[in-house]
This record gives C-alpha cells, structure tokens and sequence, in this order.
C-alpha cells in the first residue's frame, strides 16, 4: 500500500480506505487507486490484517481435520463444509489426520498456531485420550465434531442418525427372508460403530431373531472383508445375509460371494453404509444406508459459526442428528 500511495501521490490511508470500498473516498479515486492495484497484482495480506485485528474480532479461518480425504463420505462432507463456509464468508484450512492420534494433536497445534477461529473434526479410529480437544476447549476455541464424535468431552456435534440407520437396513433384510445375518463393524471404542452394532442387534431382537456373535466381525476395510468373507461363507451354517459398516466392506463381500459361485441376492443379500459412487458402479448394485454427507459439512459449519459469531450462548453445547435413508438396488431381495 505504501509503493501505491507513493506512485499515485495519496496518503497510505487512503489507499486503505479505497481498497476496502470506504465511502469516505470519492468514487473517482476509489477507481483510480483499484485499477492500479489490479494492473501490479496487489492482493491484502490478509493474515496481516487479521493479526492486526485480532483483538477486536475472530479470524475468518476454519480448520477442518479429516481423517482420510480419499474416503468418499468424508470427502462430501468436505465438500459441504467448503461450500457453507463460503457462502458465509469464511475460508477452511484442511488437513488429514490418517486416522493417527499423533498427527491429530500435532495438527490442533497448526491450527491454534494459525489461528483459527474454530475447528470441524472426525476423530481418528486410534484416538482414546482427548487432551487436544481439552486444551483447545479451555484456549475458548469452539470445536464441533462430525461422524466419529469424542464422548470424552461433552462437545458439539453433528452426526447422522447411524442407530436408525443399521436398524432400518437390518430390518429390510429380514423383511425380504433372510435369517442369518452377518454384521461387519468397526472397533467398538467408535460410537459410530456401537450405534450401528445396537441397530443391527434391536433388528433381530425386535423381530424375533437370536443374535449370533460368530457372525459378528470387527472388519470395515476391503482388503480384511475379503480375507474373512470366503472362511464365513464356506460355514455349513453360513449367513444368508451381511449387513456392513460402509459401502466399501459391502462391495468387498459382493465380488467375494460372486467369486465363489454364490448368487446375490438369491442366495446371499448384502447392505451397505454410505450410498458412494461406487455403489452404483457394482453389479448388482449395492443396496445402502445413505449418509447425506453434504448435509453434515453445512451444519458443522452453522454450528460452529454460532458460537464463532457469539449466536448461542457461551458453554452451550449443540447436537444435530441428519437422519439416514435406506436406498433398495440389486443386492437384497
């Protein structure tokens, strides 16, 4: 702003008050000093400005954790949270966890040494100890969790109705005559995955059904559904239905049960849980729980942002629940 206020003869502040639009400087020279800036490529330092500003209002900088960007569902949420942010002004700094509770800590240390005005994050799978997310509460900086929540703190969240959800898919599976049903899960120190496993097991209790925990498995990858599937499926007392944490385990035991000659859904039916693009890329395609990610990511941020904008009292907790949809294809009866 100096090198500009020098070469068109102005005072610092008013080239200032031209870039940031003042009504204090007549239209004339707003324009004069703002084509000379586009035409030198001058930007604003805008950490300078926060940094300047920073006691008297929050930046205008989200962190956001995800712990594997590659994953379909966490990156809709992404999505959503980009979108909702900009939409109210905001910009997001990203970064993945790899589901490691080391990188995670290390990452809340950026943020806070980035100063961000608040943070939107799913918990690593390997994360049981919540000093991070502590200090970040006790620094005042608001924290909002989505998916895989911390029940170690009482904290805002927003996540989808994942009880509902396995209950309803589980549900549709015996509704359509299957009787013997496999649930592969994920490690039960998740929420998630206890809310899912408590949806499977109300299913069949509700509908008469005794729970067999040799058809239960910890399993919520492809590369382990496809080591344990074929030893499942060759039981003299096999399942004639599996019910998976997440599209990808789902698809992993379609192609295996394809693989060894069994038909799908006529002999084996398997649901999902997500509703990715690759459930429709399978044959048959796969019948799943949709998570509506996009939904998840805008209301993290409404969330966030309320506390950020002083709009909910401070020490109020929020906790929002999108419900899930049961979307019906080729792989159940």
């Amino acid at each position: 702003m100096k090198d500009i206020a020098r070469e068109l003869g102005v005072s610092v502040a008013t080239v200032s008050r031209a870039l940031k639009d003042s009504p204090r400087i007549s239209t004339k020279q707003k324009e004069r000093i703002k084509t000379f800036a586009r035409e030198h490529n001058f930007y604003p330092n805008l950490t300078a400005e926060k940094l300047r500003h920073n006691r008297v209002r929050p930046s205008n900088i989200i962190g956001v954790i995800i712990p594997q960007i590659a994953h379909y569902y966490f990156s809709t949420i992404l999505s959503g949270i980009e979108k909702q942010a900009r939409i109210r002004g905001y910009n997001i700094i990203v970064a993945q966890s790899e589901e490691r509770y080391d990188l995670e800590k290390i990452i809340c240390e950026h943020f806070i040494e980035n100063r961000v005005c608040g943070i939107i994050v799913s918990q690593a799978k390997d994360t049981v100890k919540y000093d991070h997310f502590e200090k970040l509460n006790q620094m005042g900086i608001p924290v909002v969790f989505y998916d895989r929540i911390c029940t170690g703190i009482n904290a805002n969240r927003v996540v989808v109705d994942d009880y509902m959800g396995a209950f309803t898919a589980v549900t549709h599976l015996i509704e359509t005559g299957c009787r013997r049903i496999a649930f592969y899960g994920s490690s039960m120190t998740l929420e998630i995955s206890k809310n899912r496993y408590n949806g499977y097991r109300d299913a069949l209790l509700r509908h008469g059904l005794k729970a067999d925990s040799s058809l239960e498995f910890i399993c919520d990858n492809r590369e382990d559904a496809e080591e344990i599937t074929p030893k499942v499926l060759k039981r003299h007392d096999r399942p004639d239905a599996f019910f998976a944490i997440n599209d990808d385990t789902a698809i992993a035991i379609l192609y295996t049960a394809k693989r060894m000659g069994l038909k799908v859904p006529e002999e084996v039916s398997i649901c999902g849980f997500t509703n990715g693009e690759r459930a429709v890329a399978c044959d048959p395609m796969l019948t799943t729980v949709e998570q509506r990610g996009h939904m998840v990511g805008e209301e993290a941020v409404d969330v966030l942002l309320a506390h950020v904008e002083g709009l909910l009292p401070k020490g109020k907790v929020e906790k929002k629940v999108v419900r899930t949809r049961l979307v019906v294809r080729g792989t159940t009866k």
